[in-house]
Formats: structure tokens, sequence, C-alpha cells
């Protein structure tokens, strides 16, 4: 078994969910729906992906914010 950490955002009328560990993201309705949706798909991902090559633990994660001039 294998821990996912992930970030969850809404973009307009639909909740995107992106994980951390893979290049991998899903949406939904919901948060809830997305997050589902992003399991299944990191799943689906892995099987694909003989061996899990791409994957990478991520330790503690920060989600922030910040303004630049550009």
């Amino acid at each position: 078994m294998r821990q996912l950490k992930y970030v969850a955002y809404q973009d307009d009328k639909y909740y995107v969910a992106q994980c951390l560990n893979v290049d991998v993201s899903s949406f939904g309705e919901t948060i809830d729906e997305a997050i589902a949706n992003l399991k299944e798909a990191v799943e689906l991902y892995l099987e694909d992906d003989k061996g899990g090559a791409d994957y990478h633990p991520v330790g503690n994660a920060l989600i922030g914010e910040l303004a630049i001039n550009a």
C-alpha cells in the first residue's frame, strides 16, 4: 500500500485533485468526487507503470500562496 499526498482546489464549477507523488490529476463536481476520481486514476496509472517507477514519496507538504509582479 502506498500513501498518496494530493492538493485539491476549485477551478470554476469543478474541483481538481492533483497527486504530488505522481503526475496525475482528476476532477469532479465536489471535492469528494474529485478525490475519489484521483484515487482511481492513480491506481490505473500505477497499474500501467509496472513497478511504480514514476512514484516518489513525499514527506511533509505545505500549500502556500504568494503574489509576484509579472
